[in-house]
């Protein structure tokens, strides 16, 4: 028989029948410490009350109307990210891919604007995932995502992440934009030194070029700030958003200053869902918790706990752990296994998280995880490891006795 559904995922054969803060349960009763949080989404955990209770009363007044009319939440929503941030004016989506072809389309008809339409060529960086549609997977370069789907979508120069003089070296009259992920999430949880930000920022300046930041899953707390730039203390000109802004729900957004959107006027874009009075009540609700005084702070003590025992992991497990790497509630364990092995090795302790690339397992909690949490967390990851080097404690006799033998 034919999946009715695409098998564009290879899916994990579990089905979880509810949630409650960072555990899932199944249908029989079985319970997961979920450390993948839907990769990022969640950042208040499963069924947070506020985010309920926003959502059932919007659900009893109004779903849909379209943006032929005025949506009362999407500007008080506005208003508090505009407030909260750098931007001045934003587009809502409901995606991050849908965020990133906003921000890619309103650079090109920024510089279209001021009469340079030919400086439509956008600087992107090795590793970076920005999305699925044939505009991201473009700016994305990864060749797995690339493959079958004919040429790539011109525009695009990748540089190698981090390599200030490699983008100095590919600047050309046709530049017009350099994008670029504050944390690389799929690309192996890679952070940009906040100094190589500042660099960018002031290399933008100096050619005329916008600076766009995707900070889909860096964004909205995961590293201990609303937004991942704001430790380096630069401001970009595009922004865009989504996965922690609804906490659940698709809700995606493009953040930017007046003169960088000043190209999008009347008709140049829309979207027949973004903004719906549905998505704009939950994503107020996740910012009536993120931008709470003292919220951001317990996330930055909360992620110096995880740190702190995942480096006692590492002591205990240099076989299988090579790396802690990330920011805040955004971590990566680069291994020394192949990172599935870890994956599955924890799924059987009852843990679930997502791998990325470079051999990475990437840890993405709910922001409002304790210490109850972690220490389950530390459990299960040490159960696990401890796991994989039974499997690995004959090799390395061999290597020792080979080692012995010369």
């Amino acid at each position: 028989m034919i999946d009715p559904i695409l098998p564009t995922y290879n899916r994990v054969d579990l089905v979880f029948e509810r949630g409650e803060g960072a555990w899932l349960f199944t249908k029989d009763g079985e319970r997961y410490l979920d450390f993948t949080a839907g990769i990022a989404v969640n950042v208040l955990g499963h069924a947070h009350p506020h985010l309920v209770a926003a959502l059932t009363e919007q659900a009893g007044k109004l779903w849909h109307i379209s943006n032929v009319f005025r949506i009362e939440g999407g500007e008080r929503l506005a208003k508090r990210l505009t407030e909260a941030t750098f931007a001045d004016t934003m587009f809502f989506t409901n995606s991050g891919a849908e965020a990133l072809e906003c921000a890619i389309k309103m650079a090109r008809k920024y510089h279209d604007a001021n009469g340079a339409p030919e400086r439509y060529r956008m600087i992107t960086f090795e590793g970076a995932f920005h999305g699925r549609t044939l505009a991201t997977i473009a700016a994305g370069g990864n060749p797995k995502y690339l493959e079958g789907f004919g040429p790539a979508m011109p525009g695009f120069d990748q540089v190698p992440f981090g390599d200030l003089a490699a983008v100095r070296a590919v600047i050309g009259p046709q530049t017009g934009a350099i994008l670029i992920e504050p944390v690389q999430g799929e690309g192996g949880v890679r952070t940009a030194s906040w100094a190589f930000l500042r660099e960018l920022r002031a290399l933008c300046d100096e050619k005329g070029l916008l600076l766009i930041l995707d900070e889909v899953q860096c964004g909205v707390g995961r590293t201990g700030k609303f937004f991942a730039h704001e430790w380096s203390g630069i401001t970009p000109d595009i922004m865009a958003v989504a996965k922690g802004i609804g906490g659940g729900f698709p809700v995606g957004a493009c953040l930017a200053k007046e003169e960088a959107a000043k190209g999008m006027v009347a008709g140049t874009h829309g979207s027949t869902y973004g903004g719906n009075p549905l998505a704009m009540s939950v994503a107020n609700a996740v910012l009536d918790v993120v931008l709470a005084e003292g919220f951001m702070e317990q996330v930055q003590t909360t992620s110096a706990r995880l740190r702190q025992k995942l480096a006692e992991l590492k002591d205990r497990h240099p076989a299988v752990i090579a790396e802690v790497r990330g920011e805040g509630l955004l971590v990566g364990l680069r291994t020394h296994v192949p990172n599935t092995d870890l994956v599955v090795a924890l799924r059987a302790e009852h843990m679930l998280v997502p791998t990325a690339g470079e051999n990475v397992v990437r840890l993405l909690p709910p922001l409002t995880i304790g210490e109850e949490e972690i220490e389950a967390a530390f459990t299960r990851l040490d159960a696990a490891c401890t796991r994989l080097e039974s499997g690995l404690r004959p090799e390395a006799e061999k290597q020792a006795v080979k080692g012995a033998a010369a």
